[in-house]
């Protein structure tokens, strides 16, 4: 038998995950699966559980509050029907979140890099430099979701990493390539900290870096409740 609840607080791929794994730890609950567009979990029994039970199971997790039947604010109705494809202003609310934290993540090894390079091995060459970055940002983006995952939604340290590094790696290269393409055409790839134009640069790389995957990251999380971050 399967039933299905509403699930309030989930704004990302990580809360459908703890909510999936803490409704199939319940006795009797043999398969879960959450839809996170409409805030909902269809809970597949074997018999019937009480929904006290199912309750019980998030107290470690107070964000998040489940109660019998849909969610009349994101169930499908005359009243509230769903506003399309790209017009999803609550996905879209999401997919920006969840691409700030790829935009935080990648930046630092990103920028660290290129500092670190030119400061320390000038004689790097520009691709070397561009593909060396990369690495750098897609490595601390990875263990900022780790340390994130860990911290706010209680992951074990092995399971919050594996969970990070399945999230789209093609978001975030391109968010990297967009941002050293960006900061190239500008300054020539030279980190000249007492020249304005490095940080204004530096401001439209960012920029750049967010707006290009941001797109890729709402379809994601439209059409298959899967996230960057």
């Amino acid at each position: 038998m399967t039933h299905t609840y509403s699930v309030s607080g989930m704004t990302c791929s990580g809360c459908a995950t703890t909510v999936k794994k803490s409704l199939t730890s319940v006795p009797n609950v043999n398969d879960v699966q959450i839809d996170l567009s409409k805030g909902v979990a269809s809970v597949t029994m074997s018999q019937h559980v009480p929904f006290t039970k199912l309750q019980e199971s998030l107290n470690a997790y107070p964000s998040y509050q489940i109660s019998e039947g849909l969610n009349p604010a994101k169930s499908l109705n005359p009243e509230n029907p769903d506003p399309g494809m790209w017009a999803d202003l609550n996905i879209w609310k999401r997919a920006s979140f969840n691409t700030l934290n790829c935009l935080i993540g990648c930046s630092i090894g990103d920028f660290a890099m290129v500092i670190y390079l030119q400061a320390y091995f000038p004689s790097t060459s520009m691709t070397a430099q561009m593909i060396l970055a990369t690495i750098a940002g897609l490595i601390t983006s990875i263990l900022l979701e780790t340390v994130l995952l860990h911290w706010r939604e209680s992951f074990s340290w092995n399971f919050a990493f594996r969970t990070a590094l399945s999230m789209s790696l093609l978001s975030m290269i391109a968010m990297e390539l967009a941002m050293n393409t960006t900061d190239f055409m500008i300054t020539g790839g030279k980190a000249a900290f007492g020249n304005p134009l490095y940080w204004t640069a530096l401001i439209v790389a960012m920029v750049a870096g967010f707006l290009v995957p941001l797109p890729y990251n709402y379809y994601k999380l439209k059409k298959f409740n899967k996230a960057c971050h």
